[in-house]
């Protein structure tokens, strides 16, 4: 379903993160569950969201990957220091042979064929990848898709080819193009803000890794962008994008910046994922979790769209996230219609069989309730289907 709303756009942007899902809890059942984060038990998911490049409207999933990581042998008891450092040390070694297709970086890779083959061929998809995506794999692939395109934010700071100069300092001798504020949305360590940056582009050709065969450089475009008086306690914004888009004009650096900052929807989509459908509390064997998860990752995109379409078209018509037969039941149950039946209307509908109080309109909606409320219209619509058979 998603793939063909995509390919009716000229354009996409494809945004992709993974995430832990951490079932630590679980004390039975822990087969096909593996080590994550720092001493964590559970698995990875990477989403590849499809997003509207112009508004930055979330159009659906276009692929997800769930796997477990193995559990590492336990070092023996009496293992002496000189003994890890020399186990450490071959374990390194062991895993710098291994075929790249055989490492979790690959998923970065993978997502780029998958989509491309599900994508129509008039659809250029643009990726777009945090700093976990700054592979030199990704380049050489989008190198060999003809509809595809990159903008990732660089973690490695590589070496100009055919210099010694690297790219932060390359950039960073640039002079100040022009300042844009950009929103940063709420985290757990600092509140929302508006940041002033200073953007510099240019054109730069990074060497490429020597394990590849074609030693040709990768020519890319960076924009760099730098807050300015970043406020007390807060982490300054500072973002080196690198993009196989040419970027040679202050609208296009632009567009690149408003690109990346739709990366935040993925991690909207988790977020709804683990505290509205509430994810990480089943306590189900790893594929019995698999199937469940497959299904709450399409109700999570769909309170995603409906929560974003809220806040951007609040008074855009009703069928933009709703069936007939949704549309329906809400109009049943609710108290008294509006004379246009709105996206607002729509949420607020949803909400109120959530648990929504209307006493407290002046309060923010909460995922909980939405998913509750959402929940209950798909199981009220499969009631109205039953009653007509």
């Amino acid at each position: 379903m998603t793939s063909a709303t995509v390919s009716e756009n000229e354009a996409v942007l494809c945004v992709g993160d993974p995430t832990f899902l951490n079932y630590d809890k679980i004390v039975v059942k822990r087969e096909g569950y593996g080590p994550i984060g720092k001493g964590g038990n559970g698995l990875i998911l990477h989403s590849a969201l499809a997003i509207d490049p112009h508004h930055g409207q979330p159009l659906g999933l276009l692929w997800q990957k769930l796997w477990h990581r193995e559990s590492k042998p336990k070092p023996p008891v009496d293992e002496t220091p000189f003994q890890k450092k020399q186990r450490q040390a071959l374990a390194r070694k062991v895993a710098r042979k291994r075929a790249f297709e055989a490492k979790e970086s690959y998923r970065w890779v993978e997502a780029l064929q998958t989509v491309d083959k599900q994508v129509g061929g008039s659809t250029c998809v643009i990726h777009v990848f945090d700093r976990e995506g700054d592979i030199a794999e990704v380049f050489e692939k989008v190198r060999q898709i003809e509809q595809a395109g990159v903008v990732v934010r660089a973690a490695h700071d590589r070496r100009i080819d055919s210099s010694s100069e690297r790219l932060w300092a390359l950039l960073e001798a640039e002079p100040i193009q022009f300042y844009q504020d950009i929103e940063v949305p709420k985290t757990d360590t600092q509140a929302a803000r508006t940041a002033k940056v200073a953007v510099l582009f240019c054109q730069v050709s990074l060497r490429t890794p020597y394990r590849f065969d074609n030693r040709g450089p990768l020519q890319v475009y960076a924009v760099y962008a730098c807050e300015l008086d970043c406020p007390d306690g807060a982490t300054p914004l500072s973002w080196m994008l690198l993009t196989t888009e040419v970027v040679t004009t202050v609208e296009m650096a632009t567009t690149i910046l408003r690109w990346y900052s739709y990366r935040w929807r993925v991690e909207d989509y988790h977020k709804i994922l683990k505290s509205g459908t509430q994810v990480e509390r089943y306590r189900l064997a790893a594929d019995g979790m698999k199937t469940l998860l497959g299904f709450l990752s399409v109700i999570a995109v769909e309170l995603l769209q409906l929560t974003y379409l809220h806040r951007t078209q609040p008074e855009a018509t009703v069928e933009l996230v709703l069936n007939p037969t949704q549309i329906l039941v809400l109009k049943t149950k609710s108290p008294k219609l509006p004379k246009v039946l709105t996206v607002a209307w729509a949420l607020e509908a949803v909400a109120r069989l959530g648990g929504f109080l209307e006493h407290r309109r002046h309060t923010p909606i909460g995922i909980q309730v939405l998913w509750r409320g959402w929940l209950k219209l798909q199981n009220l619509c499969e009631g109205w289907h039953l009653a007509q058979t």
